[in-house]
């Protein structure tokens, strides 16, 4: 059945899995019919799921270093393209996305147009490049460029506090999903997904993670296009909705003035977790500040997009130069099917809860019947929904629903009132999203610190076995770390991964991009950019967070902002003020740039 090597037989593999996968989810379709229970189901659905992914991570196990650093260079730009997908689409873009845009509106697709434009950063500005420049990690870029233990080191630390911020909101929906699934506390919750994500990582390193993520993308695009094509058959759209759905939208915005909906009501929320449902447009605004705060959003993103460490990480595992130019067309490409597909799924699952001519809907009905509905039941009980009696008339108002934005696309099956094994699905793709992000997080964190902090700083005689150890004893620590924050739930699940992204595009990005097409950078320049980008925007963070003061409408989700004009600033000033590099490391630069031509630093590794 298979001839050849694992490589060669890719498609055949992951075709079988897929297979697999679709007889599983008829099975449980079938178990569902027969009487088997919801909660039975759902359990299932996340069990089996991440004892697969368990399994592929137990199978990809390694003790050598280039394959649990870079998977062995040796991973196809398709599948390198699903992998980066998975990566890239984590718990913010499967689980938070979509109720961003449902509770925010169109604004919230700032996030969408600056996540998909950073992949053209990627890769016009960084990816062939980093490639041809052969390290295994972002900081193990900048040391070398820059030279000097302290460039390396700075760079640690901004990757670490950034990834370590991002991980958190990747537990933080693994919980969610975990604790409607299983019935447990979130805050148990958050330990169970941990478990799942250092299974599939610890053993294998990077070679473990890519193949499980291209598993993982399967699954998760699986479930979030299925309850969207479903539902919008079923209202009348048609099949496809990403082109039809605009008539949802005119009815919802039909509806809104008679249900009196007001972005003022937030403030009645009964917990700073929940979110009232409100309106696609929340009231009136000024349109330049609108579009001010739409394009520094997206501006953050793009710029966050081609900074991020554990994206530009995945890159360094395809076999050349032109490979990894084509994985970040592939990776666009699987991308765009989710982001596609989110807005639609926002409008059409309000459009649920809205139009009373649906069966759905609960606007407008009496208290008594919306809370004994049973997934009201399920999601009250875990602390993610909530109703009210306010005016005590005993029919439910607009202002009288709460919900959480990160449960929109998991409860939409349930809203829609889809046989509950699309339910189990969408929590498995959720699950799939955000671990498969994590993966590669924690990943990126272990490997700077055993790589570039233990090896290249710390320890540069230790063997394989020994860096080995530190990277997998790290995986654990930051993992345990990072569900312990997670529990605490600072923010929401958009709101972390904003931070994540500012944080990266203060420190790093000027410094990356500078590094590959400005031979007069030098190592003070590069020092002065990361410090001071990173510090200006760390400060104001705090700043804006704690005052809910404002610079220019600059809010805590766009400090990347003030950020990156002082990094680049920094850096450019001090470089002209400094001697420049030496000929070998500008040769080394030109080099960089040419596709053609070995890869400048394999030899050294």
């Amino acid at each position: 059945m298979f001839k050849g090597n694992f490589i060669e037989n890719l498609p055949k593999i992951y075709g079988f899995y897929t297979g697999g996968f679709v007889v599983f989810i008829i099975l449980m379709a079938i178990l569902e019919q027969i009487g088997v229970g919801a909660d039975t189901i759902g359990i299932l659905f996340v069990i089996f799921t991440v004892a697969i992914y368990a399994g592929i991570g137990w199978l990809s196990r390694t003790m050598q270093v280039s394959a649990y650093y870079v998977a062995g260079r040796e991973v196809p730009p398709v599948f390198n393209g699903m992998a980066t997908a998975a990566d890239w689409m984590s718990g913010a873009s499967f689980v938070a996305l979509a109720g961003g845009i449902y509770f925010g509106g169109h604004g919230y697709l700032a996030f969408v147009v600056g996540w998909t434009g950073g992949y053209v950063l990627v890769n016009s500005l960084l990816a062939p490049y980093l490639r041809k420049f052969g390290c295994y990690t972002v900081p193990d870029f900048i040391g070398t460029r820059y030279g000097g233990n302290w460039a390396r080191l700075v760079a640690v630390i901004i990757l670490v506090v950034t990834s370590f911020t991002y991980v958190t909101a990747q537990i933080n929906a693994t919980g969610t999903i975990a604790a409607r699934a299983l019935h447990i506390p979130f805050e148990v919750g958050v330990w169970f997904g941990l478990l799942g994500i250092l299974l599939c990582s610890m053993l294998g390193g990077m070679r473990a993670v890519t193949w499980t993520q291209v598993a993982q993308y399967i699954v998760l695009i699986v479930a979030y296009l299925t309850p969207v094509i479903w539902m919008s058959n079923k209202q009348g759209f048609g099949i496809i909705p990403h082109f039809t759905y605009g008539e949802a939208v005119a009815r919802i915005s039909e509806l809104e003035p008679l249900l009196a909906v007001g972005a003022a009501a937030i403030e009645k929320a009964p917990s700073a977790g929940i979110k009232i449902l409100t309106s696609l447009h929340n009231g009136p605004e000024d349109s330049v500040l609108y579009n001010w705060k739409f394009v520094t959003l997206a501006l953050c993103m793009m710029a966050g997009t081609a900074s991020l460490p554990h994206i530009l990480m995945r890159y360094f595992t395809t076999p050349t130069v032109r490979s990894a130019r084509r994985s970040v067309s592939w990776s666009l490409f699987f991308i765009f099917l989710l982001y596609f597909t989110a807005p639609a799924l926002a409008t059409l699952t309000k459009l649920q809860l809205f139009d009373p001519n649906l069966a759905t809907a609960v606007i407008g009905k009496s208290i008594e019947h919306v809370q004994n509905l049973e997934w009201i039941k399920q999601w009250t009980s875990v602390g993610m929904l909530a109703v009210t009696d306010g005016n005590k008339d005993g029919i439910l108002q607009i202002n009288e629903f709460f919900m959480r934005p990160d449960i929109v696309v998991l409860a939409t099956p349930e809203i829609a009132g889809l046989p509950y094994v699309i339910s189990g699905l969408v929590a498995a793709g959720g699950m799939a999203a955000a671990m498969s992000t994590a993966d590669g997080l924690l990943l990126a964190i272990a490997n700077a610190l055993s790589h570039d902090l233990y090896y290249k700083i710390i320890d540069p005689k230790a063997d394989t076995a020994r860096r080995l150890i530190v990277a997998r004893v790290l995986l654990i620590v930051i993992g345990a770390l990072g569900a312990i924050v997670a529990s605490f739930q600072l923010t929401g699940i958009l709101g972390a991964v904003a931070w994540a992204f500012c944080f990266a595009c203060s420190g790093l990005f000027f410094p990356l991009v500078l590094g590959v097409w400005w031979k007069r950078a030098t190592t003070a320049g590069a020092l002065a950019g990361m410090i001071l980008g990173f510090g200006a925007g760390s400060i104001y963070l705090w700043w804006t967070y704690t005052t809910g003061e404002m610079w220019f409408g600059l809010d805590h989700l766009r400090f990347g902002i003030i950020g990156m004009p002082v990094s680049l600033v920094a850096m450019v000033v001090v470089s002209l003020m400094t001697p420049a590099p030496d000929e070998e490391v500008q040769q080394m630069v030109d080099n960089t740039r040419d596709p053609s031509g070995a890869t400048i630093l394999e030899a050294s590794h």
